[in-house]
């Protein structure tokens, strides 16, 4: 938890629990939960937290650059703890989220700057298809 307060309070935000409460959720899932969700799993332990308060906070999250949002052209966002450039692998049958390590971004951002002057400052890459699960059991 030490850890995580000081995380946050280095990116000049105010330490709270339920800030704390959200980062540590993020931290520990490789589901790129919604707000939604993160809420469902975190209103039974603070009760007084509001679907509001972890918008707001995510929000905050993000402009720190603490997390990354994804706009899977679906209903809600999702967010990613891991904000190293990576790409993101989408199932279209079970909505799952999976991160691959793409190495070649930081190559390609470099060819881009080096090229064209511009200056890349985020990069995001989903692939969509069918996770293993879902082909082995035949879903569409």
């Amino acid at each position: 938890m030490e850890a995580i307060s000081k995380k946050i309070k280095s990116s000049n935000l105010k330490v709270t629990p339920q800030r704390i409460a959200i980062y540590k959720a993020l931290y520990e899932t490789k589901s790129h939960p919604t707000a939604e969700m993160l809420y469902n799993d975190l209103k039974d332990n603070y009760p007084t937290m509001s679907i509001a308060t972890v918008y707001k906070t995510l929000t905050a999250f993000k402009k720190a650059k603490l997390i990354q949002e994804l706009n899977l052209n679906d209903s809600s966002f999702h967010y990613d703890i891991n904000t190293d450039f990576h790409s993101h692998l989408i199932c279209t049958c079970c909505k799952s989220i999976f991160d691959y390590d793409f190495s070649v971004f930081s190559e390609i951002s470099e060819k881009i700057e080096n090229e064209t002057g511009f200056c890349v400052e985020h990069t995001q890459l989903y692939f969509y298809g069918k996770c293993g699960e879902c082909q082995k059991q035949g879903n569409n």
